[in-house]
């Protein structure tokens, strides 16, 4: 059930990423523009990317036991609304666990995502309907 790819996959395809804004001071700012400026950096994006990916390298090692202690899939996992009927007829529920991306197909309806989906928990971002993210609000940790 679902389809699962790498984190590696996951940053490469642009269109599955998320826009975040932060805040930062004059100094961080300037500082970030000189790199720029002095080519180290094709823009600012690219410079705040390469932190990021720096850091969350730097701590790849309890990413790693916590995704395995906490069972969470690693990438990108989508529910098809077939695959939300074959768990509802065959009576049981589903507990999603992913740290990336956990989508849900645009066809399935709020009534089918109560009667499959028992609990949601998602470390990155959720792709779903409007009507099942309100249906499943309950069910989101």
């Amino acid at each position: 059930m679902g389809r699962e790819t790498s984190t590696q996959d996951n940053r490469t395809r642009m269109g599955e990423s998320e826009k975040i804004t932060i805040n930062l001071g004059p100094i961080d700012l300037g500082q970030i523009d000189l790199l720029v400026q002095e080519g180290f950096y094709s823009n600012r994006t690219d410079l705040i990317r390469t932190a990021i990916r720096n850091q969350l390298q730097s701590h790849g090692d309890v990413i790693k036991q916590t995704v395995a202690r906490k069972s969470l899939v690693l990438g990108l996992q989508h529910f098809t609304r077939a695959d939300l009927e074959a768990v509802r007829d065959a009576g049981q529920k589903l507990q999603i666990q992913v740290l990336g991306l956990a989508s849900i197909g645009a066809d399935v309806t709020p009534e089918l995502a109560l009667a499959a989906i028992d609990s949601v928990t998602v470390l990155g971002a959720l792709h779903a309907s409007a009507a099942v993210k309100a249906a499943l609000a309950g069910r989101i940790h």
